[in-house]
């Protein structure tokens, strides 16, 4: 069965392996996460289920998003995402803990990256920057537009500058080095996505 969790990114440390080698790791909060809905074949088209994740005040909630939880007898919390699964043996209230995943197991994270705010095409795409001898009129441009009088306009999908980061990101084949089920804590090789306190969903990894 596929497993998936939502938590949030702690920041980063660093750990020591059994043979002394130092492993920089992501630190995540990741659940408990309570089941609100459940969602099956018969009566969706498809499993899947419901999770909500962190504390919140009843009155930042509007009355939509109070019937939710009223309707799923369990108390208010501030994110609501749907994991699919490819069968869910989950029942409303169930809880989804941070053991739900072992120390080896391969998985993909993603999140919301950091905002870069406007940057120009060499940062944004890694573009080749032009001679910067003084004679160069070129040096730090997206490069041609495009032909004059044939298509006469530029394509789309051309490397122009603009607005960087706040998009969703999934960074593959990471590796969970170590699981703290007392702090539900998950312990993650390497760099996810996003600020720290931001969001993350973790997942099976597709390509193991």
């Amino acid at each position: 069965m596929k497993k998936a969790i939502i938590g949030t990114k702690l920041g980063m440390t660093q750990i020591f392996a059994e043979d002394g080698k130092v492993i920089p790791v992501t630190v995540v909060k990741a659940g408990p996460c309570t089941v609100i809905q459940t969602k099956t074949v018969e009566t969706d088209g498809y499993n899947s289920v419901v999770v909500g994740f962190g504390d919140v005040k009843e009155k930042s909630l509007n009355k939509p998003q109070k019937g939710i939880f009223a309707k799923a007898n369990v108390a208010a919390m501030k994110y609501l995402r749907e994991l699919r699964l490819e069968e869910s043996s989950f029942s409303v209230g169930d809880e989804i803990k941070a053991d739900t995943f072992e120390a080896g197991e391969k998985i993909d994270v993603s999140g919301i990256s950091k905002g870069k705010g406007f940057a120009g095409p060499m940062k944004r795409w890694g573009l080749h920057r032009g001679p910067m001898a003084h004679g160069s009129g070129y040096h730090r441009g997206s490069g041609s537009m495009g032909a004059c009088s044939a298509p006469g306009r530029v394509m789309k999908g051309k490397k122009l500058p603009g607005h960087m980061g706040v998009a969703k990101v999934t960074i593959q084949n990471l590796e969970v080095v170590k699981v703290d089920s007392e702090n539900d804590l998950i312990l993650i090789k390497g760099a996810v996505p996003g600020n720290k306190g931001g969001l993350v969903t973790i997942r099976n990894s597709v390509k193991a």
